[in-house]
């Protein structure tokens, strides 16, 4: 038995049919993909023609960036359902005794898709409310990283070390975002009990000052250094708080600066940082050594 005979072709009218109906499943696919590819096209067009207008907002930049993600997936999803739909009217298979299928199938897996149900709706609460955008910084499911991918179902951030997070979003019910606006550099710096505050404070404001005044760093700090004063009592330390008011994520570049040059001005003031010490006990050994 041929395959033609197993396909049920009998003659050439019905080979003819076949190959027409083929062509038209090819062409289907092949608009598809046009109409994906030149919606992509259009999406990152019109996403660059406003990001140009808005080139002094990065916030609104950022959410341009995000919301052109998530538009061009939705807009994949409804291309490729579409494409699928009219697939199967050329196979000649109804369409609604599909979609009763789909609907007793999707009753029996409802409860257990409810997670996914979840993560859609999580999904577009967030995009709508503009609480995370793609290159933001943020804190979500005890996470943290920068965002590369927003989708309905989930969010792709990379943390400090490579790592790459996927978060979905029904999981999402608090979100730290430390790239919205400005942050802040906080700095404790503990010093010996036996050292003048009064002097520490002082010195610590001269070095803000001059880091504030450097033209490597002063676009990166919005507002001069703030003394919070004495914080802590602690064990071996008297804790002091200053902070800067800097662009958003900046807080660690200027965080670093700051502590490395306090530390040489402690250095050269002869301002003692205190730190752990060990004490080695070696009577034991230096007994077998007299007795010897």
């Amino acid at each position: 038995m041929s395959w033609f005979t197993y396909l049920g072709i009998e003659n050439p009218a019905q080979m003819l049919a076949l190959v027409k109906m083929l062509l038209r499943i090819f062409l289907i696919i092949g608009i598809a993909y046009f109409l994906n590819r030149l919606s992509k096209q259009l999406i990152v067009k019109l996403r660059d023609t406003f990001n140009a207008r808005q080139a002094d907002n990065i916030e609104e930049i950022k959410r341009l960036n995000t919301l052109s993600m998530v538009l061009r997936y939705i807009v994949t999803t409804v291309i490729l359902a579409i494409t699928v739909v009219e697939i199967l009217h050329e196979l000649g298979i109804s369409i609604a005794p599909v979609l009763a299928a789909a609907g007793v199938v999707g009753l029996a897996v409802g409860f257990g898709a409810q997670s996914l149900v979840k993560d859609y709706f999580n999904g577009f609460f967030l995009l709508l409310e503009n609480q995370i955008r793609k290159d933001d910084v943020v804190e979500i499911a005890d996470k943290a990283g920068l965002v590369e991918e927003i989708t309905l179902r989930y969010i792709k951030m990379r943390d400090y070390e490579g790592n790459v997070h996927y978060v979905p979003n029904g999981q999402i019910t608090t979100v730290t975002n430390r790239s919205r606006d400005y942050a802040y550099a906080v700095m404790d710096i503990g010093v010996a009990y036996k050292e003048n505050i009064e002097m520490v404070m002082q010195i610590m404001q001269e070095v803000g000052n001059a880091l504030y005044a450097d033209t490597a760093f002063n676009d990166k700090i919005l507002d001069a250094l703030e003394m919070a004063g004495v914080d802590e009592l602690g064990d071996s330390a008297v804790v002091i708080r200053c902070r800067y008011k800097v662009r958003p994520l900046e807080q660690w570049t200027i965080k670093r600066e700051y502590l490395k040059r306090i530390k040489n001005a402690f250095d050269q003031q002869g301002i003692e940082i205190p730190f752990p010490h060990l004490t080695v006990y070696q009577g034991a050994i230096q007994q077998a050594l007299a007795l010897d």
